[in-house]
């Protein structure tokens, strides 16, 4: 959660927690448990620790990266940390809905269930230009850009959104509240990475009885 929220900025560069003992209680934990998720902060250096001063949040670039693009919140409260249940990992033709991208005719398609915390809140269907490269399914990681950094040395740096409506697809788990056919708020993205050409397009469907799309400038 803490994660999220500095890449979220709700925490920012150099703002100070409050006393652990008031943090463990506000996150119904015990001190210890805190002190521990403090200590990998420390260790992803988002979090340095001054000796009789207090916890300061040191906000760095590779938090950013990961979690930054990722505009779905809990409907009530926001926030949430993004999870995913990879459903299928597939490469196939370029189907005739999307838009042109990249340089090949085919993509790896990925089809997966998103999460906040352990709430299902979308399912979405993310196609890679097969001419950026193949990912073996046992790579792929909650963060598909984490994933094509790691796999491929390819970085996402900027998207476009458009958000409207869409039809829950076939292929929707029971997990999904709405069911396959129905109609739910749906995101379009197309992502680029270091060239002019975009490389990744996604179809993204969300609950909104769950899940709000939310856009910041920080």
């Amino acid at each position: 959660m803490m994660i999220r929220d500095i890449a979220a900025g709700r925490l920012i560069d150099g703002q100070k927690l409050p006393p652990e003992r008031q943090m463990a209680e506000a996150h119904a934990t015990t001190v210890r448990t805190l002190r521990k998720a403090l200590a990998e902060l420390e260790v992803q250096g988002l979090l340095e620790r001054r000796q009789g001063s207090g916890n300061y949040i040191r906000a760095g670039a590779p938090t950013r990266a990961v979690y930054s693009m990722f505009r779905l919140e809990h409907a009530q409260g926001g926030g949430g940390l993004p999870r995913a249940r990879l459903l299928s990992v597939d490469l196939l033709p370029k189907d005739a809905d999307q838009p042109a991208y990249g340089t090949s005719g085919h993509g790896t398609r990925f089809r997966r269930l998103r999460f906040l915390d352990d709430t299902p809140i979308a399912v979405e269907e993310i196609w890679l230009d097969a001419g950026a490269g193949e990912i073996p399914p046992a790579m792929v990681q909650d963060s598909l850009y984490l994933t094509y950094k790691r796999a491929l040395k390819l970085w996402i740096t900027r998207a476009e959104d458009r958000v409207g409506l869409g039809t829950v697809p076939d292929w929707a788990p029971p997990e999904f509240a709405p069911p396959p056919g129905a109609t739910a708020a749906f995101i379009q993205r197309l992502s680029w990475a270091q060239g002019a050409q975009a490389v990744e397009y996604s179809r993204t469907w969300y609950d909104t009885d769950r899940a709000l799309y939310v856009q910041r400038l920080i």
